[in-house]
Formats: C-alpha cells, sequence, structure tokens
C-alpha cells in the first residue's frame, strides 16, 4: 500500500484522505456543466478488458499502484487473474465496485472510505459455484451501466497512446458478455452505449501532486536526482588540481546527460525547450548565445577549464543544470574554480583579492537572493509578474549591499528571472493553467554576458541559479467572514549545494601549502603553538551560501586553523576575534558549538561564501571525538588565561542571538539520528541553509491544502491543524454551549432503544431534550433542524433554564455529515457559538446491514466515517462475538473508521459505564485529529458545502397513519412472509422494515411493533410511551422503509392485514346448485312418502310403467324447496351485511 501502509513520519489517515481526493478528482470530470461529461467512468482489469494499459493506469492512481508486482502486502503467488477480477465504474456521486470475495481484503482499506460505495461481491461460500460466480459479474456490469448513456473509458495510458477504437472494445470479453440473452442485457455494448475516451483528461489528473505523489517524489525521484550530483561531485574530487584543468564539458556533464537520455527512451515527452535540458558550461563559453545554442547530445570537448577563462586561461566557473527525463525536478548552479580568500599570515596579506572569481560570486549571491525572494513571493499570492518584480529589486538591492554600484545599470536587462510549473511527466505547463497549482515549479535567474567592468577585459560568461520548489497556500476564513490566505513553500533541490568551489591554479594551490607550513613551525606562528591534532569539525555562517561544510580544525594557542578540500585554508587569529561564544546545548552527549564574532578585518582572509552580516562564523564540535575532548581539556585551559588575548564566554541559549539560535537548530537538524532512512537525512540537509521553513511543516500544510483545494478553513481550527504553530487563540466562551449528542442509524438498529436507554439511565442529571424528525420527514428536513435549535438556544436564553443536554436521532438513511454540517452552518451566528457537537454515535445491526451478497444499505458506511462519527454501538449478534457477520462488520467499519471507539450493546442496552462515557462526551467530536480528518475528507464541511451526494439505491420511507384494530394472526403471517418476497437488484418493491403502534382486535392495549425483512425478525410489544415518540395525533400509524414502494400499494398491503370485508351472497338457482348439494337434498328427503303409481325395489325407484330413476320421484319438489328456505337465509345475511356497513382501515 504505497503511501498508506509505509509511515515514513506520515499519519495513516493521509492514505484514506488522498484516496478519496485522487476519486474526487476523477469525478470532477463527471460534473462538467455542459453535456459533454459522460456519466461514468468504466475501468476494467485484467482479461477482462484484455489488460488494457489505460484502465491499470487508473487502478495504479486510484489503488497507490496496488497492481505493481513489487508490493509487499500480495503474496508472490497470489493468482493474477484473481488479483485483476475487478470492475469499477465511477459515477459523479457513487461507485460501484465488482470484485471477488479473495481480493476482497486487499482492496478494503482502499475504498471502505469511498463515498456512496455500491459493492458488488458474493460471499466466501457463494464464490465457490464457479458458474454461479460468472453469471454474477455479468449481472453485476450490466446493472452498474444500466441507468447511463455515454460512458467515458480510459483506452490508453500515458506511456503508450492509442487510437480509440469501439470495435476493439466490443472484443473485451465483459462486454462480448453483455449480450448474452438472459444472464446479460443482451445487443451489442457499444450501440447500447455512446463510449468517449476520456484518457488525456485523465492524464492531467495524474499529474496533480497529492501527499502521496510528493512522498514518492521525495523518496525515489529525488533521491535519484541527487545521485547525479553526487556522481559529479565524486568524479571532480578524484582529481588532482592539475588533472582537473583538462576536463571538457563533456566530461563533466557525462552523469547528467547519460541520467537525461537514458530516462527519455523510456518516456514520451515532446517538450524541447532548452531550460529542460542538462548542461555544463565552463568560464567564458557560457554567454546568452552558448546558453542558447547548447544542445546536450552534443557537447563541447573542446571546451576545457584550462583555457575557457579570462585572457584564454583557466576558467573561474562553470554553470550547471541537472534535469529529470520523467519528472518535474530541475536545479542549476554556479560552482567555481579558485578560492575568494587569503588565509592570513601575518605578513602583507591583508587586502581581498579583488578578483573575477570574487565579482562572479558575489553576483551569483545576489542571484540566489533573488530566486529565493521570488520563490517567496509567489508562494504568497501566486503571481509570476509580482515575483519577477521582487525577484529583480531584491537582485539590484543584494548589489547594492555588496558595493556593486557600477553593475546595477549593467546588469538590469541581463537579469533575466522566470517561474516554469512543470507536471509529473516533465511537461512545462503554463501557469495561467487551473492544473498548475498543484505541479512542482521552477524558479531560476541567469544573469548573462557579465561585463568585466573593473579590469576592462572581455565578458566574464554568465551566473545561473534555480531550484525546484512546491508551495500551498490555504484559504482561513474568520467567524465574521473575512478571509486571509496562510502560504508555504519548499525547496525540493535545497540538498544540492549552493555552493562549491575546487583549487585548480598553482597560485591557490600554494597558497593553501603555505598555510598548512604553520603546523610545522615549532618557534610559534602568528596563530602561537599548536594544541591540537587535525581532527573532524564543520564550520559554517548564516550565509545563503553556507551549510556544515566537513574540514579538519587545529587549535592553536592564538587561534585557529581550518582545512577544507575544496577551499584551501582559514586561519584565524586573536586579532580578528571579539568574542567565542561557547554552547553545547546543556548536555555533553550534543554537538558543542564555537561561535566566533570577528572583527571586519577578517574579511579577506575568509571565503565569500562565509561572509555574513553578522559577522559570525560557527564552529562545531561532536560529542565523544578527539577535537571535542582536546578542546575541553587543553585549549579552554590556555584560551581562559588572562594573557591569551581571547575572550572566551560560556553561554546558555537564552544568551544566544537570534542569528545563533538559528545557526544552532539548523546544525541539530542536521546531526539528528535519522535510523536507516536515507530521506529523512536529506530531508535535514534540505533545512540546513538558512529561510527555508521545515519540511515536515509543508508536509503537514500541504496534506490541509491538496484536499481542501478552493474551500477555506475557520480560523478557530487551525490549532487543531497545525498544533505546532502559534495562531491568535480563539475567543473564550463565557456561555455554557448547549451539547448535541447524534444517534444515528438504519431502520432496524435500535438506535431508539438506545436513545431510550440514556435517558433512563441518565434522568437525575438534568434536563434532556429528544429531536426526532417528523412522521412524514422522509430525508431530512434542514430548516427544521435549524428552527429546533433556534428555539432551544431561545428558551434557555429567556428562562435561564440550566443547559440542556441533547440527543439528537438522525432520519433512517440520512447522511451523518448532512446532520453535522446543518448544524455547524446554522445561519444564526448566536446558535453557532451556543451551540456544539459532542459526539457522533452509530448504531449498526449486523444482522439487518446487507441488501443481498455484502451490499451495505444505502448510507451505512457514511454513518461511520472517520472524522464525523466517534463511535459504533453494535446493537445485534453481542452474545456471540465470533459470529462471522459481526466479525465481518467490525473489520468493514473499522477499515472506514479505525479511530472509533466499538461498543457493544445488544438492542441498545449499555451495558459499561466507560461506553456511556464515551457515547455522552462533551469533546469527543472537537478533538484535534477528528477535525483534521474531517478537513482531509469532506473539505467545506464547516460551511456546510461538501456534498454527501446520493447512492444507486433509493431508500425510501411512507408514514401510513390508519384508526382500525389489525389482526394480529394476519399481521404477523405478512410480516414473516417478507423475507421470502425479497427480489434482487434493482431490489423495486421490496419493503425491508416497518415499525408504529397498532391495535389488535383482540386486545384493547396499543403495542409497539417492529418488522425487518432482512433479519426475519418480528417484534410486538406493549407500548411504554418511548422518550423518542415523534409527536403525532394518530393512535395507529406504521413506517414502512424500503425500495420503489409506493403509498397506494402498502395501504392494499395493510388491508390484508385486517378484518377482511364481508361481501353479499348470490341467491340460488337450480342451476347453480352443486351436486354436492343435490346429493345432500336426496339424502335427506328419499325417504318421503312416494305418490302413487310408485314403489322403491331396495335399489332403485320404479314407476308402474316399468320407468327406474336414482332419486325420488319428487325430487324437483324437493329442490324447489330447498332453494327457497336457503334465498331465505342468503335474504336476512344480506339485510345484515346493509345494516352494519364496512369501515375502510384508513377512513
Amino acid at each position: 500500500m504505497a503511501g498508506i501502509n509505509r509511515t515514513n513520519g506520515r499519519p495513516y489517515f493521509l492514505g484514506p484522505a488522498v484516496s478519496c481526493l485522487r476519486l474526487r478528482q476523477v469525478q470532477a470530470l463527471l460534473r462538467d456543466e455542459g453535456n459533454t461529461a459522460p456519466d461514468g467512468i468504466l475501468c476494467s482489469l485484467g482479461i477482462d478488458s484484455r489488460y488494457n494499459e489505460g484502465c491499470s493506469e487508473l487502478a495504479s492512481y486510484l489503488f497507490f499502484d496496488l497492481y505493481k508486482h513489487n508490493q509487499e502486502q500480495i503474496p508472490e503467488d497470489f493468482p493474477e487473474e484473481v488479483l485483476d477480477d475487478v470492475i469499477i465504474l465511477i459515477k459523479a456521486e457513487s461507485v460501484h465496485l465488482y470484485c471477488n470475495p479473495v481480493n476482497y481484503s486487499y482492496l478494503l482499506p482502499y475504498v471502505s472510505h469511498w463515498r456512496n460505495l455500491h459493492l458488488h461481491c458474493m460471499t466466501e461460500t457463494e464464490y465457490e459455484d464457479e458458474e454461479a460466480a460468472e453469471e454474477f459479474k455479468i449481472s453485476s456490469f450490466v446493472s452498474m451501466v444500466e441507468d447511463c448513456t455515454c460512458i467515458g473509458i480510459p483506452y490508453s495510458s500515458h506511456s503508450h497512446m492509442q487510437k480509440f477504437d469501439v470495435f476493439m472494445l466490443e472484443k473485451w470479453p465483459i462486454v462480448q458478455a453483455f449480450a448474452l440473452e438472459g444472464i446479460g442485457a443482451g445487443g451489442f455494448f457499444t450501440m447500447k452505449y455512446k463510449l468517449i475516451d476520456v484518457s488525456e483528461q485523465l492524464w492531467q489528473i495524474y499529474a496533480r501532486l497529492d501527499p502521496v505523489s510528493l512522498d514518492c517524489l521525495l523518496n525515489e525521484d529525488l533521491e535519484s536526482f541527487e545521485r547525479q550530483w553526487s556522481c559529479l561531485f565524486s568524479s571532480l574530487g578524484i582529481e588532482s588540481a592539475l588533472s582537473m584543468q583538462e576536463l571538457s564539458e563533456a566530461q563533466t556533464a557525462e552523469p547528467f546527460r547519460t541520467y537525461y537520455s537514458h530516462g527519455l527512451i523510456s518516456s514520451n515527452i515532446t517538450d524541447n525547450s532548452k531550460s529542460r535540458q542538462p548542461f555544463v558550461l565552463f568560464g567564458s563559453h557560457s554567454s546568452k548565445e552558448d546558453l542558447d545554442s547548447h544542445c546536450f547530445t552534443f557537447p563541447s570537448e573542446g571546451h576545457q577549464i584550462r583555457n575557457t577563462g579570462p585572457h584564454g586561461g583557466p576558467a573561474k566557473h562553470m554553470l550547471l543544470q541537472c534535469v529529470a527525463p520523467k519528472g518535474p525536478l530541475a536545479c542549476a548552479r554556479t560552482y567555481f574554480f579558485g578560492s575568494t580568500h587569503v588565509p592570513y599570515l601575518a605578513h602583507d596579506n591583508t587586502q581581498q583579492m579583488k578578483t573575477e572569481l570574487l565579482l562572479l560570486s558575489q553576483i551569483y549571491s545576489a542571484a540566489i537572493q533573488a530566486v529565493l525572494a521570488g520563490i517567496k513571493c509567489f508562494s504568497i499570492n501566486s503571481s509570476a509578474s509580482k515575483a519577477k518584480d521582487v525577484a529583480e529589486q531584491t537582485f539590484q538591492l543584494a548589489l547594492d549591499a555588496l558595493g556593486l554600484l557600477q553593475y546595477r545599470s549593467a546588469l538590469r536587462s541581463k537579469a533575466v528571472f522566470s517561474i516554469q510549473a512543470v507536471n509529473n511527466e516533465g511537461r512545462v505547463m503554463p501557469l495561467s493553467d487551473e492544473h498548475s497549482r498543484f505541479l512542482v515549479k521552477t524558479a531560476s535567474m541567469v544573469v548573462h554576458d557579465i561585463p568585466d567592468l573593473q579590469w576592462g577585459g572581455d565578458d566574464l560568461g554568465s551566473v545561473v541559479f534555480s531550484e525546484s520548489f512546491l508551495e500551498s497556500s490555504i484559504y482561513i476564513q474568520d467567524r465574521d467572514g473575512a478571509l486571509s490566505t496562510d502560504s508555504c513553500f519548499t525547496v525540493l533541490t535545497s540538498s544540492v549545494p549552493r555552493h562549491m568551489c575546487w583549487l585548480v591554479e598553482e597560485s591557490d594551490v600554494r597558497l593553501f601549502e603555505q598555510a598548512l607550513h604553520l603546523l610545522k613551525e615549532e618557534n610559534g606562528t602568528c596563530l602561537g603553538t599548536p594544541l591540537t591534532t587535525k581532527d573532524s569539525s564543520q564550520v559554517f555562517s548564516s550565509s545563503l551560501l553556507s551549510t556544515p561544510e566537513e574540514g579538519k580544525l587545529v587549535f592553536f594557542s592564538e587561534g585557529l586553523l581550518f582545512i577544507s578540500s575544496h577551499y584551501g585554508t582559514i586561519t584565524i587569529s586573536k586579532n580578528h576575534i571579539k568574542t567565542i561564544k561557547v554552547y553545547d546545548g546543556d548536555s555533553l552527549s550534543t554537538a558543542a558549538v564555537l561561535f566566533i564574532d570577528y572583527e571586519s578585518s577578517l574579511l579577506p582572509h575568509l571565503p565569500f561564501h562565509l561572509h555574513s552580516p553578522d559577522h559570525c562564523l560557527a564552529i562545531t564540535l561532536m560529542p565523544k571525538t578527539k577535537g571535542y575532548k582536546s578542546f575541553y581539556s587543553l585549549v579552554l585551559q590556555v584560551w581562559n588565561k588572562p594573557d591569551s588575548g581571547l575572550r572566551m564566554q560560556h553561554v546558555a541559549q537564552d544568551q544566544l542571538s537570534l542569528g545563533q539560535k538559528n545557526m544552532y537548530s539548523r546544525l541539530v537538524k542536521l546531526h539528528e539520528p535519522h535510523g536507516s532512512s536515507t530521506a529523512s537525512s536529506r530531508a535535514a540537509q534540505r533545512t540546513a541553509y538558512p529561510e527555508l521553513p521545515e519540511l515536515d511543516r509543508f508536509l503537514k500544510h500541504f496534506a490541509v491544502s491538496s484536499s481542501v483545494c478552493e474551500e477555506s478553513v475557520c480560523s478557530d481550527h487551525l490549532t487543531a491543524l497545525f498544533p505546532n504553530v502559534h495562531h491568535k487563540p480563539a475567543p473564550s466562551e463565557s456561555e455554557q454551549k448547549v451539547v448535541l449528542s447524534i444517534i444515528s442509524g438504519l431502520p432496524g438498529s435500535y438506535k431508539e432503544s438506545l436513545c431510550d436507554f440514556l435517558v433512563d439511565v441518565n434522568q437525575e442529571c438534568g434536563r434532556w431534550e429528544v429531536y426526532s424528525p417528523a412522521m412524514d420527514m422522509e430525508d431530512l428536513c434542514v430548516p427544521h433542524l435549524q428552527r429546533f435549535l433556534s428555539s432551544l438556544v431561545d428558551t434557555q436564553s429567556e428562562m435561564h433554564f440550566n443547559t440542556p443536554r441533547v440527543l439528537l436521532l438522525t432520519p433512517g438513511c440520512t447522511d451523518v455529515l448532512d446532520v453535522v454540517q446543518a448544524i455547524v452552518s446554522h445561519p444564526d451566528p448566536r446558535v453557532q457559538s451556543r451551540v456544539s457537537v459532542g459526539t457522533v454515535t452509530a448504531c449498526v445491526n449486523p444482522l439487518a446491514s446487507f441488501m443481498e451478497h455484502r451490499l451495505l444499505f444505502p448510507k451505512l458506511l457514511e454513518q461511520c466515517s472517520q472524522g464525523v462519527v466517534n463511535n459504533v454501538v453494535f446493537t445485534g449478534l453481542t452474545m456471540d462475538q465470533k459470529h462471522p457477520l459481526l466479525k465481518h462488520m467490525q473489520q468493514l467499519i473499522r477499515s472506514a473508521n479505525p479511530k472509533a471507539a466499538f461498543i457493544l450493546a445488544e438492542r441498545g442496552a449499555v451495558t459499561r459505564t466507560e461506553d456511556m462515557r464515551l457515547i455522552l462526551s462533551d469533546s469527543g467530536f472537537s478533538q484535534p485529529q477528528m477535525i483534521r480528518s474531517r478537513y482531509l475528507l469532506y473539505p467545506g464541511w464547516w460551511e456546510g458545502r461538501f456534498v454527501s451526494g446520493c447512492g444507486s439505491v433509493s431508500m425510501s420511507q411512507h408514514y401510513l397513519p390508519f384508526s382500525r384494530p389489525l389482526e394480529k394472526t394476519l399481521f404477523l403471517q405478512h410480516c414473516k412472509g417478507l423475507k421470502p418476497s425479497l427480489r434482487c437488484s434493482p431490489f423495486t418493491g421490496n419493503i425491508y422494515h416497518i415499525s408504529g403502534k397498532v391495535l389488535f382486535s383482540d386486545s384493547n392495549r396499543l403495542m409497539e411493533v417492529s418488522c425487518n425483512s432482512v433479519s426475519g425478525s418480528v417484534n410486538l410489544s406493549p407500548d411504554q410511551g418511548s422518550t423518542y415518540s415523534r409527536k403525532t395525533t394518530d393512535s395507529c400509524y406504521l413506517l414502512f422503509h424500503g425500495v420503489g414502494i409506493t403509498q397506494e400499494g402498502l395501504k392494499d398491503w395493510l388491508r390484508q392485514c385486517a378484518k377482511q370485508k364481508v361481501t353479499k351472497k348470490v341467491k340460488k338457482t337450480k342451476r347453480t346448485l352443486t351436486p354436492q348439494e343435490i346429493r345432500n337434498i336426496h339424502v335427506k328427503k328419499h325417504l318421503e312418502p312416494l305418490p302413487p303409481g310408485y314403489f322403491y325395489n331396495g335399489h332403485q325407484f320404479v314407476s308402474f310403467f316399468g320407468e327406474k330413476q336414482n332419486f325420488h320421484p319428487l325430487m324437483d319438489q324437493f329442490i324447489e324447496e330447498y332453494i327457497q328456505e336457503a334465498n331465505k337465509e342468503i335474504d336476512r345475511f344480506n339485510r345484515e351485511v346493509d345494516l352494519y356497513a364496512h369501515t375502510d382501515l384508513f377512513e
């Protein structure tokens, strides 16, 4: 789980936050105001899409490269076809995901926090039937796209552009299965739906930096980028002064050129701008013409260090630029050949070397100041023109401060500052592009064709400096509506040294060797006698060019000597030292620092990059080293003597100046233990330069800004978002607030029982108010809730009552975030200040959570959202905590909300006092980590601007009042018949839950009824006058929750549970008599006297003429008498029916 499981100091919750951010970015493509946006984006993996690269690229973006083969969390022997068995359809407000029970657990951490997720997944037992599993996949695909007309396809990957061909899509196995009769929808997929290619729109989204891609940039791309500079330094480090002069531009640039050209082989970059090519140019061969005409594929072999300097001599400097071939990183530097100082040797070498090298170093320093000032300005106002003005002005002021007044006008038109935005593929993007905000920028200044005004020679060449940086800005809104911006930036390439120099001329080497002779003098030197041998140390200053540099340090009785492999030696005599402050961090285990305040007379003998306005130099002694021990045991004894001429001070931290404190903090960060993390070590190097914000603070800032985007942050929440940064404190509250405890849950979750239980147990703890929506309120009614809160505050203010505790029950399938937004964004500021959310508790009954397979009821996971919900109360299966269904629900909700407290309360009865405290806490909702999660996951929530959306299945609620008693037997019979009658997707006509109060014909007592068709439970109990009971004038009512149910259909269903209407009987006629009735008449009348002329022979009736018959000769008379008698009874029955007319259940 790249970006989720890897910690590297990054909190776990950034994984869900970035996952939701990426999904919102993709969904934004579907919200185009025009008619060009598709209804959904289809992504099918593996064989079902013939391993389409565009779909794989989208899946890698959404699942943080889960499908790359180097993922540790996936076993090597895991079947690829099982892992790839995934189909995703992204819609504007919901997501359909098909997967199998095997890869389900690997996908769950990535998708459990997606809003309105419709999961198509079988259970393990169902999946064992391979034929059923294939049919389920096809039917899931059909139901996914059922309500679409236009579908977007990520057809091509960024690295492999393909022509979009709808006929090739018909060859996808899953698309072919769509046409199967009986299982699929029938017909050709490409004829039924309009298909468009959305690859290029998705590429723009992939290029946008977010915290996870930034983490990859810092830990992978930047490491590789910095390695190229290390290779260059290593290749130059092995050269002697003589052999270095023979180096050509081509030889020196070899690491950069190889890195860039090899990367281009596998990239698809069409940008050929010169600013995005690596180069190395020496000395005077760095004019504007040379910069413009340089081509990295044909570097110069003839331009060497020895022949590219003034008058054909050795070069004084070189320009370098390294560019990442497949990424946004690039930086340029100007490095120098030679030294800008003369070591102090106590004879007439007191004047600083006035050479071209010093001039170039000063102009380069001014360019660095200009670039950093431009970056800072751009991060604040995002204006390239303002940043350019600030950079040019800073450059001119820096020249003035360095005493280069004659160069102001000469370089005004030659100093060119620019800022470019570069996407993750290395393409330069216009800053005006809306996507450029979250791209890496490169700020650069080139001062070309520098004239030689001091010595009248040829142009000295150019200097260049550039950095890759990333800015972050957040809009902050006060409660009074005032809007401001908080900005931050980080310089990604700042670990590349800004200043480097090598001694290549014989005169510089001679000075270096001459200073080393001080170590061999026995009769004393300008520094006195040596007190220690050479030992490792570091020297640096507050200069923008300086970072702690390794070298060898030797203490003398009257000064010290520092040896650097790059710029030679530094000798500091007591004559140049004002004071030496020794600060050891108040610990023997930390580095000791000598802060040397020096006289201006030392400047000619100090390398230019160590010059600083405060005239302070810092030298470090690492603990447990020989130099550290020698300093405290030998050097201090000599230097503390009155006649030493050195003014020593042992100081505490509060005695250091602000600049010295900053220098020490930089040193501490550089030497903090980093374990095996090279990333942490490089992060410390990036902050080793002064005036750069800490990377950790930037990453926290960027995590928030990349999630909230254009939405604002409430100023009261800044402390929770950035706890280590001091902000203006929020005004203290003088009045006690009304605390709301929100209880949410689906129908059948026993949330009402929990509410009753809490009130009953805590009756003696104060006043209680219970808010429940009206009976006929199907969804959350924001005005109704806000009016309730207003009346609550008004009543408390007018009557001076003690502040009540409020339990707020949410409607059935309401998104709890919508309830929170309705409360915190109340239009009355007075109510906003007086009402607060204490905790949010979700009730979950595992037995009533799934519609089918592993498809949850709408908004169930949203009612357990991270950052919103504090507690999840499981109200079913608590007696069997190892039940697979309970464990599955807990795993699912834990993945969606890792910080939620789990509470077991069978049917809402809480058994532990600690659980009661959690549910009724006053501050759980306002914990800093909860606030931070809400901003990362739901930008705009505090203003009520976050759109929670709706799922693909719409649950409806219907309120049916009635006035007649029901027949208990019929009611129970119909309730138990609901579960077998449940239909599969699209679930139309399904009744899932019934609750309310009814009268049965066998009793005069009102009964509470509850029926859940999923769990099959039916509960009847006498009405106890529940605390949460909603106000209604109807004694009998039922609430129905279902999908696609209608009021009339429910009335018909309920009529069948009441005493049925008696219908009038129809009068009998001879034709309507049944054979059985005739036989009954015969049995009753066959012994009646026979008429004359008939006798009975024991078997049949016989006439005198010999005619035989089975029935009595007077049978017609008997039938007529029967009909008359029966019709009399029918008339009497019908009169009674007319007398007692039937009343309909709903009249």
